[in-house]
């Protein structure tokens, strides 16, 4: 019996491992908030609308920054959006059209490798 869950465990590792990635298909987004409200909103309407698979609210976040010639410096939400890089143009459409802010942080940075179930995830609940 031990050598049998040993094969299957040993054929499912090899094949979560040989699984094809290819580098920058999928990114992580990042969106800073005004406060929490803003953040869950944005987020629900991210995931609803299939823009990401999972949006991870991160609470009290400090920003420095210039804004219109002065330092600011504001308590903040961040949003950490997993996402395909494909969907970065309609999740920026989106959270500019449902942001408060007058110009709405929006930036991604490539996956480059990860766990590859969990890639898979994203791939299969975020449609291309």
């Amino acid at each position: 019996m031990f050598q049998v869950l040993r094969s299957v465990g040993l054929r499912r590792f090899f094949s979560m491992a040989s699984e094809t990635y290819i580098p920058g298909t999928h990114c992580a987004a990042f969106v800073t908030c005004p406060n929490d409200k803003v953040a869950k909103d944005l987020a629900r309407g991210i995931v609803e609308s299939k823009l990401a698979a999972c949006v991870s609210i991160i609470p009290a976040i400090t920003s420095v920054y210039e804004w219109q010639g002065k330092i600011q410096e504001d308590s903040e939400v961040l949003l950490m959006i997993k996402t395909r890089s494909s969907k970065v143009p309609d999740l920026t459409q989106y959270v500019r059209a449902n942001h408060p802010y007058e110009v709405a942080e929006v930036i991604s940075l490539p996956i480059d490798q990860g766990n590859p179930p969990y890639l898979k995830w994203i791939r299969d609940v975020v449609p291309e």
